[in-house]
């Protein structure tokens, strides 16, 4: 009202340990892409820390510019210092484009330099998807129970990056036992670390010390050096090309970028509870832009609105702190210091942040959700455990093939389909969970939420959506197809029928009254529900 313009503060004391926290979570998701990139898929050096590398810090630097400027335009309108939203790549996105697109390729193909170009090019069309939540967020996170939403993510937690990272502990036990030590006492536990250090990083550290002493790291200098961004449009184009080609890719990255943008904006949300209040829609836009800018300069991996803000507003951190990541995260990247982090960290050092990732989420959500929905939110975990089987035992075969063993069925083989069987081990059930398995736990997740609820209707909704994605191959095939009636779309109608017709025929008692099954903690609200 005076007319003087607000002066914000970029840094304070709390910028300090605020740093840390995000620039591990930062450090661990990059040193974690660039292994599974060039281990797992066979990715060159060159393309890893050459490309990938640097167009992921680009899209961190301009992310965090625009993070910036928007807490320095927030303060001036509020009239006070606020934090500023933590940015950087998301951890289970990252996870899903890894093993639902680039893998796939790869695996298919055995050609790593397309696995890269179409990892960017489903990045760059990701980014579109994310920019558009600005538009249906809204609408999407009206109809569907958040118990869906963060059910069929934790089913990701779980199975890739709760499970996969345990089991790389315990097969360098020394180091990762050593290393989980901290991320029990500092983070799941909570109890401050000896001088305030961040425990992810003194798990970090404490483990490579071990890796060095056992000789279980290198101090591989030859990666270092100067690697400016490049912008590579030909690539890009290529892997746009293949996604068109084979459109099956739209559907891991299409449900996976709606959680991405549904992310972000609970995320500002959780920061305007706080106290620092964003526009939703800039930050969506944002986070695509960053995703596609990314892209053009050879990163697949997708950009976000952190969680935690509230927790640095605790620290009293202003901007500074993800200024500090972005700079530090920058100079790594262009200067090749990330590959030789990668050969002095072992996997088993990073992986119970991981871990610590995986667990915080699924206990978060149990948080979020009322404790008659976790049924919910089991339901949605089941079809990731069918993925991880399924993606497993492809990895066996192709095994037994690298070691030379000639013969060998393939997977969806009739007879090797029988011999498992047999075995107890349902094949052709898992495969159909796991097509689609981020689309599938979200709408069975959604439909039991709803059932718990009284919301027959709405559950019958999601039952003859899935109905019709089912018959066109969106979920439970390999590919898209001309709609047909098999078991699985028949399955759906029969529930989506009879969800939607049960309220017009049934008793008015029935559809109020609740009762007690034997044997299971009544968690059920006492107010009668909700009906549609």
């Amino acid at each position: 009202m005076s007319g003087i313009k607000y002066e914000y503060t970029l840094f304070s004391k709390g910028d300090g340990s605020a740093f840390w926290a995000l620039f591990t979570d930062n450090l661990v998701n990059l040193l974690i892409l660039s292994g599974i990139c060039q281990f797992v898929f066979g990715m060159p050096a060159e393309i890893v820390f050459d490309r990938i590398v640097p167009g992921a810090a680009i899209a961190i630097l301009a992310g965090v510019a625009v993070y910036t400027l928007m807490a320095g335009r927030t303060a001036e309108r509020l009239g006070r210092d606020v934090t500023a939203l933590p940015y950087g790549i998301s951890t289970p996105v990252m996870f899903v484009y890894l093993f639902g697109v680039i893998g796939p390729i790869y695996w298919a193909t055995q050609d790593p330099l397309l696995a890269w170009q179409v990892g960017i090019g489903a990045g760059f069309m990701g980014g579109i998807v994310a920019a558009m939540g600005a538009i249906v967020g809204p609408w999407l996170k009206r109809i569907t129970p958040r118990a869906g939403m963060l059910g069929t993510l934790c089913g990701i937690a779980l199975m890739f990056i709760g499970a996969v990272p345990l089991s790389q502990i315990f097969e360098q036990p020394v180091i990762g036992f050593t290393a989980l030590l901290f991320i029990l006492w500092g983070l799941i536990g909570r109890f401050r670390l000896p001088g305030n250090l961040p425990a992810g990083l003194v798990a970090i550290l404490a483990g490579t010390v071990i890796a060095v002493v056992l000789g279980q790291s290198t101090f591989d200098t030859s990666g270092t050096g100067f690697y400016p961004p490049v912008p590579y449009l030909g690539d890009l184009i290529v892997g746009i090309q293949y996604l068109f080609a084979n459109p099956e890719l739209f559907l891991v990255l299409v449900p996976v970028q709606i959680y991405n943008f549904i992310e972000t904006m609970n995320n500002v949300e959780s920061a305007e509870a706080a106290g620092d209040s964003y526009p939703v829609g800039l930050c969506q836009v944002t986070d695509g832009a960053g995703t596609m800018l990314g892209a053009v300069f050879g990163s697949p991996f997708p950009t976000t609105v952190y969680i935690g803000h509230p927790a640095y507003k605790r620290l009293d951190a202003r901007a500074g702190y993800v200024i500090g990541v972005a700079l530090v995260i920058g100079a790594a990247a262009f200067l090749g210091f990330l590959s030789f982090l990668a050969g002095l960290i072992p996997v088993a050092a990073a992986a119970p942040v991981l871990v610590f990732v995986s667990v915080s989420l699924i206990t978060n959500t149990a948080w979020a959700v009322k404790p008659a929905h976790m049924a919910a939110v089991s339901f949605a975990i089941l079809p990731h455990v069918s993925s991880l089987l399924v993606t497993k035992w492809g990895s066996l075969l192709n095994a037994l093939r690298a070691e030379g063993v000639e013969g060998l069925p393939a997977l969806g083989d009739e007879g090797l389909t029988a011999a498992l069987l047999m075995e107890g081990a349902h094949y052709d059930g898992h495969l159909a969970l796991s097509q689609g398995a981020i689309l599938t736990g979200l709408i069975w997740g959604a439909i039991v939420a709803d059932v718990i609820d009284g919301r027959f209707r709405a559950a019958g909704g999601f039952a003859l959506a899935a109905a019709f994605m089912s018959s066109v191959g969106i979920i439970h095939a390999a590919a898209l197809q001309a709609p047909q009636f098999d078991g699985i779309t028949v399955g759906y109608l029969i529930i989506g029928g009879f969800l939607w017709l049960y309220p017009l025929v049934a008793p008015k008692e029935d559809l109020e009254q609740r009762i007690i099954v034997p044997d299971e903690p009544d968690m059920l609200d006492e107010t009668p529900p909700q009906r549609a």
